[in-house]
Formats: C-alpha cells, sequence, structure tokens
C-alpha cells in the first residue's frame, strides 16, 4: 500500500516538477499523414507514414513512394506502416528494414520486411520475420540496427496478459536477428529471436555512446518507462510497474508515475537520451541518473525524434490512433 502511494503522489507532481520552457520549432515539412519514423542519410531524410508510403526530403524538395508488399499494409487504428531501419550497408545497396501492420481488423499481424527502391515504388525485397502478433493499438513497431550490427525489434502486449512472459510468443518483446533475418547464435534463449521479455508497448530504441541499449515504452494508465535493456532481462510487465519488484525482475531506469508520457520513438544526442512524448507535448530528456526534464516543449503530440549534425528533427502525430480524420502533422526542426 505505501509503495502504491508513493508512486501515486509521484504521478499527481510530475507534471509540476517538469521544467517549462517554450522552444522555437521550423517547419521542415508540413502536410505529413501520420508520419511515424525518421531516420537520415547523408543529406537526406527518410520518413515512413502509417498509410503505406516512405518519404524521401532531399534538397528541400519532398517525394513520398508507396511501399509494395507482399501482404497488403492494413492501415487501421494504430497499425500500419510503422518502423524504419536503414541497413549498415544501404550506402552500396539503397535497402531498408520495415515494420508493418498486416491481415483484417479481426485478425491483425505484424512482419519485418526489407525493401529497395525501385521505379518509383518502394518493393519488397524479402521478409525478415512474420507472424507477430497483431493489435488495433499495441503493435510496438520500431526497428533499429545497434552497434553489434544486429536487427532490434519492439513488439506490443496485444492485450493479452500471457504472452509477455511466454518465451514462445513474439508479443511484448524485444527481438534480435541477423540482417538477413537469422537468429543469431549469441541470443538468450536457443533457437529464439527473443532478447528481452516483459514489455507492454515499447516503441523507441536508442544506444548511448557505451553500446548501451536503452527502450521506452507505454505503460498502463501511467507508468511510462526507459529501461536500461540487458541481454535476457525480464521488465515484468505485466506482474510489475513503476517502483514495483518481483523475483528476477528489472525496475525502471525510469518511468512517469502515475502521470504519462506517452512515449514513442528514442535516441542518444551524443550526450543524453531524447525521448518523444505524445502526450508530454514535447521531448523530455532522461538524465544520467534517470532523472526527467524537459528539453523541448512543442506543444503538439511528438511520435519520433532525430539528431543529425547537433540538429534536432522531430515529427509529429496529431491524431490519437483511437480516432478517425486527418493527421496534419510536420518534421520539424528544433532550435538548439
Amino acid at each position: 500500500m505505501a509503495n502504491n502511494l508513493v508512486t501515486l503522489l509521484r504521478g499527481l507532481f510530475m507534471a509540476a516538477l517538469l521544467p517549462v520552457a517554450a522552444e522555437a520549432s521550423e517547419t521542415v515539412r508540413p502536410d505529413l499523414d501520420y508520419p511515424w519514423d525518421i531516420e537520415a542519410h547523408d543529406d537526406a531524410i527518410y520518413i515512413t507514414e502509417k498509410a503505406g508510403t516512405l518519404g524521401l526530403l532531399e534538397n528541400g524538395v519532398f517525394t513520398r513512394f508507396p511501399v509494395e508488399t507482399s501482404a497488403p499494409i492494413l492501415n487501421d487504428r494504430g497499425g500500419g506502416l510503422m518502423g524504419l531501419a536503414l541497413r549498415p550497408d544501404f550506402a552500396e545497396t539503397g535497402r531498408v528494414v520495415l515494420y508493418h501492420h498486416t491481415g483484417t481488423p479481426d485478425e491483425r499481424r505484424n512482419r519485418v520486411i526489407e525493401a529497395e527502391l525501385r521505379d518509383g515504388t518502394w518493393q519488397e525485397t524479402r521478409v525478415l520475420l512474420d507472424g507477430i502478433p497483431g493489435h488495433p493499438l499495441y503493435n510496438g513497431g520500431r526497428v533499429a540496427f545497434g552497434p553489434d550490427g544486429m536487427l532490434y525489434i519492439t513488439t506490443g502486449w496485444t492485450e493479452n496478459h500471457a504472452r509477455p512472459q511466454d518465451l514462445n510468443s513474439l508479443a511484448g518483446k524485444i527481438l534480435r536477428l541477423t540482417p538477413d533475418g537469422k537468429i543469431p547464435s549469441d541470443n538468450p534463449y536457443p533457437n529464439s529471436p527473443v532478447w528481452s521479455l516483459g514489455h507492454r508497448n515499447p516503441q523507441g530504441l536508442t544506444w548511448d555512446a557505451s553500446g548501451q541499449l536503452f527502450a521506452a515504452e507505454h505503460g498502463q494508465s501511467g507508468h511510462d518507462e526507459v529501461n536500461r535493456i540487458e541481454r535476457g532481462g525480464n521488465y515484468g510487465w505485466p506482474l510489475i510497474q513503476g517502483d514495483e519488484t518481483g523475483e528476477g525482475m528489472q525496475v525502471p531506469f525510469a518511468h512517469s508515475g502515475g502521470s504519462t508520457w506517452a512515449p514513442s520513438g528514442l535516441t542518444w544526442d551524443g550526450s543524453r537520451l531524447l525521448l518523444a512524448g505524445l502526450r508530454a507535448g514535447g521531448i523530455l530528456e532522461i538524465g544520467a541518473n534517470g532523472g526527467v526534464s524537459e528539453a523541448y516543449r512543442v506543444g503538439e503530440r511528438i511520435r519520433d525524434v532525430l539528431v543529425v549534425d547537433r540538429s534536432v528533427y522531430a515529427i509529429t502525430s496529431n491524431r490519437s490512433p483511437r480516432r478517425d480524420g486527418a493527421s496534419k502533422d510536420r518534421l520539424i526542426r528544433l532550435a538548439p
């Protein structure tokens, strides 16, 4: 009871404790349609949009290219075209990795594919992983290549209480594959892509300067988390959250208590973690000791954040996945 009271009080006062600092932002690209992920290579920025396009912003010109997949992209509620990662050999191959929703509203799943741009269309070249359980809202969806050259994938819990703790399920996990979709021999569980378990809806992945992996995930009625991810670690959902503890389970590096950040993208800017907050209305800074402060106040829902040559870019996501209608989003650059 005492722990629950502390958590409640922490949540009630967290918003007041965050320093408020309005920040100037420059619109780099308006009129985006529910963008989900941004990545950069050389002087170009790549942006996925949920309806099924992967756009390229280069020399001030933005061009949308449709993504063609062997299993059609299901753009419904929180599902659609989501995560994007540029392969480590992107400069030579031009190939990317994408995470997308498919199936029907009654039978949903997610898959991870490789694609390349041919004749004005991103065409699927192979499927790296299929059969990830899907949900109208909780799909994870981030993909990223680590310093070890391996592909990391976040998946959502799909409101099934058994799946995050079930090593035979791909849901509620961080997965790790080789760039070719094989299971690395040094994964913690034999013949399994599972790298860590006990996640609710992780949507952020990044590594700090030392190579430490961090992940951000949506909590249940608050209790959003940033976790320091260890090989084979169990992060507790749905058995524990916030300051609660459980045998063999990891506690968060930082969490929101009873309030919510609605965290999504996560990046390292060279000295600190920057967290995109949908409900936070900006970008949060996670300090070395797990302390949380406001890095940039935007006043809009922020889906992803990216640092390029000391410039901070972000994409808005101003329509909730719980509602239909126009998105009216933009790519912005924030003042240093």
